[in-house]
């Protein structure tokens, strides 16, 4: 029996000499049963409006920003009591059976005043069961007390307000289970995208005080195979400019915005094209790489970065426009985000001028 309800309240149970009594913040997960119809069923948040997470689920953030249409992100990861992933040094987290990742998407109703809150729109679950992860979306309710499954995905009307005063409306797309598969693989299986060493190696702000995320899943007992965060690799921020060479914080916005696919064992992997951030052959990175295909983009160029010549790449271009026919990535970004399209730009500007072809 694969259920797992009950374990937190039994192991505070056996510290505190307590009954068989589920207490409130109990967190409820079946991994091998069908997903629940409504979120609250799994118990993981104790005030769902704000996000506030019940006892054994960690909230954590990735030091590089993947980009939602300027949804804000909320992260939180559950195990089941005495199990913890296994560290990696490059990949994600080999993670234990009934593993649940959490990801809720939001906009500020005005991000100059963040006490008017936020519009919660979507939360995906991975839960890891017989060693496949299930994607299940859950669309809130207007007034943020629930969610309830949307497998098939959903469109949500969304205003928000960003820090500058400006506007903003349009309709957020929630994937169905299927898109959700287009980003969320790797090696042919389902997998999760963000939780790698790299990414999770910064502080972050804990109720109990700022802690280094990946001590913090070790002291917690989320984490094995590690012993000190030193020891870990370590991205840059790309939307930080004092926190890397240009080329390290484009590289690694492309690492995580793009290299889950373009990889040499992601689903993109016929494209040749691999952006991860230590692939260290020009070519493979897109520099005088013909696309394998690029439909309309390619008329704007041959090559998929001419360096020096941004307006002749082909990768800045498909990171630039919204056409459904043309844009990178194709599911997940409805936007332009104009801060990480100005990044690449300005990397290759930097690149030496290539000669007129």
């Amino acid at each position: 029996m694969a259920t797992v309800v009950l374990q937190w309240f039994v192991l505070l149970a056996a510290f505190a000499g307590g009954t068989s009594e589920e207490s409130p913040s109990t967190v409820r997960v079946d991994y091998e049963a069908p997903p629940l119809e409504w979120l609250s069923g799994y118990n993981l948040f104790s005030n769902p409006g704000i996000q506030e997470p019940n006892t054994g689920v960690i909230p954590y953030d990735l030091s590089a920003l993947l980009f939602s249409d300027y949804a804000t992100k909320h992260r939180f990861v559950w195990m089941p009591a005495g199990t913890s992933a296994n560290y990696h040094e490059r990949e994600v987290f080999d993670f234990p059976e009934g593993a649940v990742l959490i990801k809720s998407f939001g906009y500020p109703r005005d991000a100059r005043f963040p006490d008017r809150g936020e519009q919660l729109i979507e939360t995906r679950l991975l839960v890891l069961a017989r060693s496949d992860w299930k994607m299940y979306p859950y669309v809130w309710n207007e007034d943020g007390t629930d969610a309830r499954l949307a497998l098939a995905g959903a469109r949500v009307p969304v205003t928000w307000v960003d820090s500058g005063g400006t506007p903003h409306s349009f309709q957020y797309i929630v994937p169905n289970v299927n898109q959700c598969k287009h980003c969320h693989i790797g090696k042919g299986l389902p997998a999760p995208v963000g939780p790698k060493a790299r990414y999770l190696n910064f502080d972050y702000s804990y109720p109990s005080g700022r802690e280094n995320q990946l001590a913090h899943w070790i002291k917690a007992g989320y984490l094995s195979g590690l012993d000190d965060p030193i020891q870990a690799m370590k991205s840059r921020r790309s939307d930080d400019p004092n926190a890397g060479t240009l080329e390290e914080r484009a590289r690694t916005y492309l690492d995580i915005n793009c290299a889950h696919c373009h990889n040499p064992t992601g689903p993109a992997f016929t494209s040749g094209l691999d952006l991860s951030f230590d692939q260290a052959t020009p070519m493979r990175i897109g520099i005088f790489k013909a696309p394998v295909a690029a439909g309309r983009a390619a008329s704007i160029g041959r090559y998929d970065i001419v360096p020096g010549r941004p307006d002749e790449s082909i990768l800045l271009y498909r990171l630039a426009t919204t056409d459904p026919g043309v844009r990178m990535p194709t599911v997940g970004r409805g936007l332009v985000h104009d801060e990480g399209v100005a990044l690449i730009r300005e990397w290759i500007e930097s690149m030496p001028m290539a000669p007129a072809q």
